[in-house]
Formats: C-alpha cells, sequence, structure tokens
C-alpha cells in the first residue's frame, strides 16, 4: 500500500514509567497511579530480567493500533559528586561507579541523593538526566532523543509492525 502524498507519518508517543515487577517478556509499571503488564520491543537486549529492575524508569512506545511496549530504560543511580570537568560521578548497583555527561536540563544534585541515568544514546557513554526522587510523569529525562533515536535508525516497524 501506498502512502498517500499528503499523509503526516504516525509520531509514536514515548510515556515515562516506573518498573514495578520484571519477568522475561514483559514488566509491570506503574504510572499516574495506574498498574500495568508490558511486553519489552523485540530489540530489547536479554536476560531483560538480569537488565532490568524493579525502580528503574522505562520508556513506554505506544503503536498506531495502541499496543505498547518498554523501549528503553534508565537506571536509578546514586550520585556520587560531580568531577572539576563537570561530568556526574554514579554509582549503579549493576555496573559500580560510572562517569556521565550531564544532559542539558541536569540540574546539579547532593552526593546521596538519585538521579536517572543512561547508556547507549549518541554523544557519551553515559548520560544522567533527572532526579529519581520525583514523580514519572514529571522526571526530566530524554524522551525525545529516545524517540529520535528509534525514528532515526528505523526501529519503529520492528517495535510496531505494519498490519
Amino acid at each position: 500500500m501506498t502512502p498517500e502524498p499528503d499523509a503526516v507519518p504516525t509520531r509514536h508517543r514515548l510515556r515515562a514509567a516506573r518498573v514495578l515487577r520484571v519477568e522475561e517478556d514483559r514488566c509491570q509499571v506503574w504510572n499516574r497511579g495506574e498498574v500495568s503488564w508490558v511486553g519489552f520491543a523485540p530489540m530489547f537486549p536479554t536476560p531483560r530480567v538480569e537488565r532490568v529492575s524493579p525502580g528503574h524508569l522505562v520508556a513506554v512506545g505506544s503503536g498506531p493500533n495502541g499496543q505498547e511496549a518498554v523501549v528503553w530504560r534508565w537506571f536509578d543511580a546514586v550520585v556520587l559528586g560531580t568531577d572539576p570537568d563537570g561530568l556526574v560521578r554514579l554509582w549503579e548497583p549493576a555496573r559500580g561507579q560510572v562517569l556521565a555527561h550531564p544532559r542539558a536540563s541536569y540540574v546539579a544534585q547532593e552526593p546521596g541523593s538519585r538521579a536517572y541515568a543512561s547508556a547507549g544514546l549518541p554523544g557519551a557513554d553515559w548520560w544522567v538526566a533527572g532526579s529519581a526522587d520525583v514523580p514519572e510523569d514529571v522526571v526530566d529525562v530524554e524522551l525525545d532523543d529516545v524517540h529520535a533515536l528509534y525514528a532515526g535508525n528505523d526501529l519503529w516497524p520492528q517495535v510496531f509492525p505494519p498490519a
């Protein structure tokens, strides 16, 4: 089927949700007072039970037909301090200490506070985003960058195949 000349491509919506429980093919998430089970995108690395934990923040993508899938996750990390070069030193339970580049929206936090960190977005090995101590619907994480990564690499059709 050929798209209409004036057709506007569907923008997949992303929302943030906190992980409550994890199974290999899906996880239970909490968002705006609602609890639901959401499957993982096919390219999400396995074993998932070892990569996603309760407390992590995930990006849940919605497809044109209303189907949802977890497409990204942020680690809940402890801020250890900011180095003189501006990098933020974090402790993440599965990796130990990491140095993260602050996102433009990052507000410096006191040592011992918690922030969301991510690995894999272009520009740095690790990024530190918003505080993990705020509600998931107002946490300041890079949902637009995750969307751009999926759109720029034509990953959305793999997550939500056309009917």
